[in-house]
């Protein structure tokens, strides 16, 4: 009997520090923004784009000023019909990535669509902010969370 509690205790000591390390990372955390971004794309997966916009803005209170959230923002901002507001946050994380490919995509099929839109009610579209002249990556058919 004394045999098993001395192989019982290391056995259980070595479970416990493997699941602190596990709760170590971001995984469940919504005080962190990779969580709340993970979280997001996660939902975007499902179709829950409000959700998915939910958890990209709870990312951006907790990391501001990063473009990946914005972006992520206007992907959703976009799928939930909310165009204006997508070209506002495409923009955004335009202006802090103007490198970033996936933005820079995201961007210009957006901003195809975007003119299209505004041609269609009359408004007339508006010309894009290129992102490169020599960037082939700026031409993409799908956004990218």
């Amino acid at each position: 009997m004394r045999l098993n509690r001395l192989v019982f205790l290391p056995a259980a000591m070595v479970v416990l520090v493997g699941l602190i390390g596990c709760s170590a990372r971001n995984y469940g955390k919504p005080d962190r923004a990779p969580s709340q971004l993970s979280f997001g794309v996660e939902m975007a997966k499902r179709g829950l784009w409000s959700e998915a916009l939910f958890r990209f803005q709870q990312a951006d209170e907790l990391d501001p000023g990063n473009p990946h959230v914005f972006n992520n923002m206007a992907v959703a901002a976009e799928a939930i019909g909310d165009f204006d507001r997508a070209r506002e946050l495409y923009d955004k994380a335009l202006r802090l990535a103007p490198g970033d490919a996936a933005v820079k995509r995201n961007y210009a099929r957006f901003i195809e669509f975007y003119n299209n839109y505004n041609a269609d009610r009359g408004e007339g579209g508006e010309e894009p902010a290129e992102p490169s002249e020599n960037d082939e990556s700026a031409s993409g058919d799908s956004a990218v969370l």
